[in-house]
């Protein structure tokens, strides 16, 4: 019996690879110039971690999180997010010392029990940026602004910023009641699962998925009329600010993203050429993330940005992909062992270069080298080995010459560029 992948952990071929190295590539060079460093965080965490960060009342934690006992019966998870997981290695590291302002990143997989879809995997890549120890409002916007340069890089160009503020401590618990009372008068429309919630915390039937809570939420309290006067004058900062800079947004006041943590700003872009699910990036503010963790007192925002729909959305972009430089088509033993040597020395100075492995007819050769799409395919028979030279063919234009391989590489090397 053929053993099969698992459902929603798909392999990333050849053909889209290409893709997301480009979008790994730009990624970092960009941030990079915003003076963010890259860290490394393990797939496995305690499994309290993210039950303390995310929120043992949402969804991922209920429902997604792929948890196991090890063999001492302690339990433990594939990282659902990578905020906690920073956060827990900024802490561990007393990386705070350091340096009061940290502004860090990573790439890699993340895992969350759900079902597979276009764009969303069980096994799914993000980027995350976090800026740690920065209250200001400025950096709100610097987060956003750098988010929309970095899209504009990788070719996106439709997208929609959408921004909100959940409040701090002391605002929102009379938001929190205000909800609960409105919800409490449409029980019978809401699902099982925002019920359950309404008791715990009616917060997250906003982040509900099912149309019928969709709707009534639409019509739930507004938490802007709630913020107290350091939330609204921040708030009120990020739009001034995202003003000056000209850049497009809307208020979402029903926007509370899918995490316990976030604080204050909130924020999401989406693409409309993604369908239903167009989110692309997501992040806000989560100011008390790292005292609850056990760290010091220090604010923090950040946001994720999903691979996969990038990758969506970069399908027909040209020049993500790299071609051979030259196909070596050879004929008969001797020419294959030259091409053998010429081929290693050619990739031993940079040159991406292609050829068979066995004596095949020229037709045969030809036809791999247009295959590969090569620039050009470098012809060696009985006859060039004679004379020291071979036949350099530009596969585009068709045009041949001869070029002397007597005397080195060099012409050659010229010759293709």
């Amino acid at each position: 019996m053929t053993i099969v992948g698992i459902r929603g952990f798909r392999d990333i071929l050849p053909g889209d690879v290409e893709r997301w190295q480009f979008i790994e590539n730009t990624t970092r060079k960009i941030l990079e110039d915003f003076g963010f460093k890259e860290i490394k965080i393990p797939v496995l965490e305690k499994t309290e971690l993210f039950a303390r960060s995310i929120g043992e009342d949402t969804d991922i934690v209920e429902k997604e999180m792929y948890s196991f006992l090890d063999r001492k019966g302690e339990s433990l998870t594939l990282r659902p997010e990578a905020t906690a997981s920073v956060l827990r290695a900024y802490i561990e590291h007393n990386l705070y010392k350091e340096e009061p302002i940290k502004k860090l990143y990573s790439i890699g997989p993340m895992f969350r029990y759900e079902r597979p879809q276009k764009g969303r995997y069980r096994q799914f890549y993000q980027i995350n940026a976090e800026v740690l120890g920065v209250e200001d409002p400025k950096i709100d916007v610097e987060l956003m602004v750098m988010l929309l340069h970095l899209l504009k890089r990788l070719g996106v160009r439709r997208t929609d910023l959408s921004v909100n503020s959940l409040g701090c401590s002391r605002c929102r618990p009379q938001f929190r009641d205000s909800l609960r009372s409105f919800f409490e008068t449409r029980l019978d429309i809401l699902c099982p699962d925002c019920k359950r919630r309404l008791k715990t915390n009616p917060l997250r039937i906003m982040d509900c998925k099912m149309e019928t809570c969709t709707k009534v939420a639409s019509d739930a309290p507004s938490i802007l009329d709630f913020l107290c006067s350091e939330c609204l004058t921040h708030f009120d900062a990020v739009e001034e600010m995202l003003r000056t800079f000209e850049i497009p947004y809307v208020v979402n006041p029903h926007m509370v993203r899918g995490l316990d943590y976030y604080t204050r700003t909130a924020f999401e872009i989406s693409s409309s050429e993604l369908g239903a699910q167009n989110a692309i990036a997501g992040g806000g503010r989560y100011d008390n993330l790292l005292k609850e963790l056990g760290g010091p007192d220090i604010p923090g925002i950040g946001f994720a940005i999903g691979i996969e729909r990038l990758a969506l959305l970069l399908e027909e972009r040209e020049g993500l992909f790299r071609f051979p430089k030259v196909f070596v088509a050879a004929l008969g033993s001797e020419a294959q062992n030259d091409a053998f040597r010429l081929t290693t020395a050619l990739r031993l100075k940079g040159i991406w270069v292609e050829m068979d492995y066995g004596d095949k007819s020229l037709k045969s050769q030809m036809r791999r080298a247009n295959k590969l799409k090569a620039d050009f395919a470098l012809i060696m028979g009985e006859q060039e080995l004679k004379s020291g030279s071979a036949t350099l063919r530009d596969m585009k234009t068709g045009h041949q010459e001869e070029i002397d391989l007597g005397k080195g590489m060099d012409e050659l090397i010229e010759k293709i560029g």
